[in-house]
């Protein structure tokens, strides 16, 4: 199936979302295209200062970072593929390039869709995703069009996947991300906001900037069919969600 993953989680509700959002979120692996996004976040980064040298120890899952800076440029690639299970997915591969050098955050989304003559009478697909350079954490992602017609997601449920094991975070310990993003009309451009919340801690991670989006083709060789470019590919990819 090469639909667009977040048509497959909203169904209906996808034609809801503005027009410009929806050609953003529009696409599907084979399309012979990959998105690319570069803007400035106007904040971005772990605020609280104490919080920073634990996030350090994580710098190398390229899921969380340290640094905390104001009006940082980044670039994102998005990449609709299937995940080596068959899943449609979207992988997106952010650089932020700080002062004292460029950190990498990366994930995969990949769509689990009903099976024929799923029951409920909701044919909607669930998102999962898959953060960081080894996908070990993983996280529900629950999407929604909000009357602005913005693309609202709030992720639940978290776990760690760690060798065999699978570790759910309790309540108490779990991070959510909250995200929102929209066109703005009167700058001609997307802008993003996102929020990690650990109910113990408080804000862990934020980002929000504006961006210019485009497509462009993938040279010849570079995307096989629905596969995902090398370059991009995780270290490692996780079937369990």
């Amino acid at each position: 199936m090469n639909s667009p993953i977040y048509q497959l989680a909203l169904g209906d509700d996808f034609t809801k979302l503005t027009p410009e959002l929806q050609e953003y979120f529009s696409l599907a692996a084979a399309s012979g295209s990959y998105g690319i996004g570069e803007g400035v976040f106007d904040v971005v980064g772990c605020r609280q200062k104490w919080l920073r040298p634990l996030l350090a120890l994580t710098g190398s899952e390229e899921a969380f970072f340290p640094e905390y800076g104001e009006g940082i440029r980044f670039r994102i690639e998005n990449h609709a593929h299937v995940d080596p299970f068959g899943r449609p997915a979207l992988t997106a591969r952010r650089e932020i390039y700080f002062p004292t050098g460029t950190r990498l955050f990366h994930d995969t989304t990949s769509a689990i869709v009903p099976g024929p003559g799923a029951g409920g009478g909701n044919n909607r697909a669930r998102l999962v995703d898959h953060v960081g350079r080894y996908r070990r954490l993983v996280t529900d992602l629950d999407v929604s069009v909000t009357a602005e017609g913005r693309l609202r997601g709030v992720s639940n449920a978290s776990r760690l996947l760690l060798g065999p094991l699978r570790i759910p975070l309790p309540a108490a310990l779990d991070a959510r991300a909250y995200a929102e993003q929209w066109w703005d009309s009167a700058e001609g451009k997307h802008r993003i906001q996102v929020k990690v919340i650990q109910p113990q801690i408080g804000l862990v991670l934020v980002y929000a900037g504006r961006f210019d989006y485009r497509l462009a083709p993938y040279l010849p060789g570079t995307a096989p069919g629905t596969a995902l470019p090398r370059y991009a590919e995780p270290d490692r990819w996780e079937q369990r969600v």
